[in-house]
């Protein structure tokens, strides 16, 4: 028990590392644009391009992990981003062909980043109880809000006073320090060797492989997992792209750090108390499909209400209430689908969270487009917010009609959940 403490700290400040990390480059983007002389298509190929690579590894991460041990692969991507945060500002200085190098670079920031989070469902499907998914994954989850906050924070100050540089340093710094103590402290030198076969056990996807994930991708319920998760990622991309400048441009004198801070500030809270309340309630005796689909209906029916409500309202502390019910019950979806694929098929829990995971990066980068377009077509914010409840509609209806109570990556007899 003391161990699962330790590691689900450890955890958490890995995903609040691994947010400091990906928000570097938005929080100097106007810096950067000044010292390379960036117009604002340029900057943003810069922004977008980390999104690409964010998509292309999430499925491979996943099996791999479901092969070899999400600790190994979270570990060695966070040595690599690390690393390459530090060495971002030096080998900027060292090229004239700054807007490629700074591409490539976000580019490859999302490959490596790309692999945590369906590592992150491999650990815990392998590592932690059914009765206790809930409540680890929402505490780790909020790590999502920590970083935000915490470089939204440090870097800004860092930024005034020292240079963009600064930031990421210490970023990346910071994460290959998190590396070196999860290292020592928690895993032995046997945990950290990977043998050549393992690798390219965990590299190949032949029919030799223990689950027979092809076929699990005919079942219903790992499809309305799929859909749902799809849904509520591109939805939670839609809002954290807009919401800054909804606000900018709808209270022209409101502060800006009221809505870029109280919106994550609430979500931290709400996400810890949806996994206790989740775990709380299957304890008690209450089927564990009916408290996922329960904890989904909040996380992406209640919410949108509150988004679409936010698009009629004209006062701004109406609109900060809003948006922070919005983004706050989002974080409900930590024990709705997010832990429920671990439930559905914990060998291969990874695997199929990259998938939705993909399609969800994929489905945010058309939404966040398609906000835009209606915005300028419209002239009206609440287009943006309709798109954002009708897509996590269909998520949740898809969840509730074809969500099913078994384990489905196993032929053992029906497992009720």
């Amino acid at each position: 028990r003391p161990e699962s403490r330790v590691w689900t700290v450890m955890l958490l400040l890995g995903t609040c590392l691994l947010y400091c990390a990906r928000v570097t480059v938005p929080i100097c983007a106007v810096a950067l644009s000044t010292h390379f002389d960036w117009d604002k298509k340029q900057s943003g190929i810069v922004l977008s391009s980390f999104f690409w690579g964010y998509c292309l590894t999430q499925i491979i991460g996943g099996h791999i992990s479901d092969q070899i041990g999400g600790e190994k692969v979270l570990l060695l991507s966070a040595s690599a981003w690390g690393f390459l945060t530090v060495l971002t500002p030096l080998l900027t200085h060292l090229t004239s062909a700054h807007l490629v190098f700074m591409t490539s670079s976000r580019f490859l920031m999302g490959l490596l980043q790309g692999v945590y989070f369906p590592s992150l469902a491999s650990l815990l499907s392998q590592k932690v109880r059914e009765s206790e998914r809930a409540f680890t994954y929402s505490t780790v989850g909020t790590g999502s809000q920590f970083g935000t906050l915490v470089i939204g924070g440090a870097g800004s100050l860092l930024l005034d006073w020292y240079g963009w540089e600064s930031v990421f340093y210490f970023s990346g710094l910071l994460t290959l320090l998190w590396v070196y103590c999860t290292c020592k402290y928690l895993l032995g030198e046997k945990e950290l060797i990977i043998p050549i076969d393992y690798l390219m056990r965990g590299l190949s996807m032949s029919k030799q492989t223990k689950v027979p994930w092809k076929q699990l991708f005919k079942k219903p319920p790992i499809w309305a997992v799929i859909i749902a998760q799809l849904s509520t990622a591109s939805t939670f991309f839609t809002l954290l792209s807009w919401l800054p400048t909804f606000f900018k441009e709808t209270f022209p004198e409101s502060k800006g750090w009221v809505f870029n801070v109280v919106p994550w500030l609430v979500a931290i809270p709400t996400s810890l108390f949806s996994g206790f309340l989740s775990d709380h309630l299957i304890n008690q005796g209450y089927k564990t499909i009916t408290i996922r689909k329960f904890m989904q209906v909040i996380g992406s029916g209640v919410s949108s209400i509150f988004a679409l409500c936010l698009g009629q309202t004209s006062s701004f502390c109406k609109a900060i209430v809003f948006a922070s019910a919005s983004v706050g019950l989002q974080t409900f979806n930590h024990s709705g689908i997010s832990v429920h694929v671990q439930d559905l098929a914990p060998s291969c829990a990874g695997l199929l969270f990259g998938v939705g995971n993909t399609g969800g990066a994929l489905l945010g980068v058309i939404c966040v487009y398609l906000a835009g377009y209606l915005i300028e077509t419209t002239g009206s914010w609440i287009s943006v917010f309709n798109l954002v409840a009708a897509v996590n509609s269909i998520g949740l209806c898809a969840f509730l009609m074809f969500g099913e109570a078994q384990r489905v990556d196993t032929d053992s007899a029906y497992m009720d959940l």
